[in-house]
């Protein structure tokens, strides 16, 4: 074996197979919580260790997802002092919830991958000897199941990460390091979001609203509902986001802000006539442009939901008699508004959903390598522009699609360990 060394700089490749002791990780600490732009600062650490059924993957790009926002920002929760709450020691958090990379190490009972393996990591990590697994839980609602790299530390914005064997892909051979690092935390939400709730799955010709469809998870559920038969509508905060939505396969796309539509946030009291008929024909504008996009009058028999609060009240309204609305998260807020009569007397479905399994995780693997589904990589970042990118995600003004960073992967474009 050549000399081995005890910490590489990045883009300097150990030899294969040796571990180093140390490695470069961009680092949140709690007294830098605040604006992401300051929270990430490059440090050495320690190499972490690996268990009987992980794998350690020398990380060539990472994905930005705005749960890194939320760590660094320190809240709605300090994932620093709740890991140390259950016993963990480390007093850092390394985050980075989407990687490509190269299979470095593996445990004993590790099977699937090899040292040498080129690979993409799902998000999704939890104990499958787990009692509610092993009774036939899905893994993704197990009390086990955690967002590596977010409730969990050693996430990919360092040159190792440690992660399960379940969390393992091929990595699609036809791209670069970094679009094959930016997709499979958005691709898999919305893969789960719109293919995992029988009967409510996209069939051919069923109409679809998706919110933020030029954001991460947006443009991928713009392309997974046209791969499946169905017609995405997307909608967006401003013009300039249409032609993104357009590539992406989007049928239709509606402007949020139109100044017909004054009625976002939460419902007035539905005692108050006035208030819920102001509000009533706010909702009523929406859904006339969304039909006038859409080209007939019909509802969406599916809502693709993440904005909560702001959006759920004209969601549930304008979905269609017996349709689904799924959400994935809250980011205008949490407290969000539902009028109960939609529900049961047009027997709607609300539905939560929550990262994916490994079977969701493969067939969106799947259809990336078979060219079905793009990436939609929009910027690429150095090592050091980790707080840049997540300061510009904080901030609304990240570009439509993905964003990636490279770790040890030496230029834009590689697609092998050179």
């Amino acid at each position: 074996m050549p000399d081995v060394k005890d910490l590489y700089d990045l883009g300097e490749t150990p030899p294969m197979g040796h571990v180093p002791a140390r490695m470069h990780a961009s680092v949140i600490r709690q007294s830098r919580f605040g604006e992401p732009a300051q929270a990430f600062q490059s440090e050495v650490v320690d190499t972490p260790s690996i268990g009987p059924k992980q794998v350690l993957v020398w990380v060539m790009a990472a994905g930005v997802n705005y749960n890194n926002v939320w760590a660094a920002l320190g809240k709605p929760v300090d994932v620093i002092a709740t890991r140390n709450r259950a016993g963990e020691t480390e007093d850092f958090h390394i985050g980075g919830s989407d990687a490509s990379g190269i299979v470095w190490a593996i445990g004993d009972e590790v099977t699937n991958v090899k040292v040498g393996d080129e690979v993409v990591l799902g998000f999704g990590m939890w104990d499958e000897d787990a009692p509610d697994i092993q009774a036939g839980a899905d893994p993704t609602t197990s009390v086990t199941n955690k967002i590596w790299g977010y409730e969990t530390n050693y996430g990919s914005f360092a040159q190792f990460t440690r992660v399960n064997y379940t969390q393992c892909y091929p990595k699609p051979k036809q791209l670069t390091w970094e679009a094959a690092g930016a997709y499979m935390l958005v691709g898999t939400t919305a893969y789960r979001m719109l293919m995992g709730w029988a009967p409510h799955t996209v069939r051919e010709n069923d109409a679809v609203l998706i919110w933020g469809g030029s954001g991460g998870v947006g443009s991928m559920a713009i392309q997974l509902t046209k791969a499946f038969g169905g017609v995405p509508i997307a909608v967006v905060s401003e013009e300039s986001k249409y032609e993104f939505c357009y590539q992406m396969g989007a049928k239709g796309v509606i402007n949020r802000k139109d100044p017909a539509f004054t009625h976002w946030g939460r419902l007035p009291d539905l005692d108050d006539q006035a208030a819920f008929g102001e509000w009533m024909k706010g909702a009523r504008a929406f859904g006339a442009k969304f039909w006038e996009v859409l080209g007939e009058r019909r509802a969406p028999r599916i809502v693709f939901e993440h904005p909560g609060e702001a959006t759920i009240p004209t969601s549930t309204f304008l979905v269609d008699n017996g349709g689904m609305v799924v959400i994935c998260a809250g980011t205008s807020g949490y407290n969000a508004d539902v009028d109960l009569r939609y529900l049961w007397m047009r027997q709607k479905r609300l539905q939560g959903s929550h990262c994916a399994n490994v079977e969701q995780s493969a067939a969106l693997n799947d259809m990336v390598a078979a060219g079905q589904i793009d990436p939609a990589l929009s910027r690429t970042f150095p090592f050091d522009g980790i707080g840049e990118a997540h300061q510009l995600m904080h901030e609304n003004r990240h570009p439509a699609g993905n964003m990636a960073i490279l770790v040890n992967a030496k230029r834009e474009g590689m697609t092998t360990l050179e």
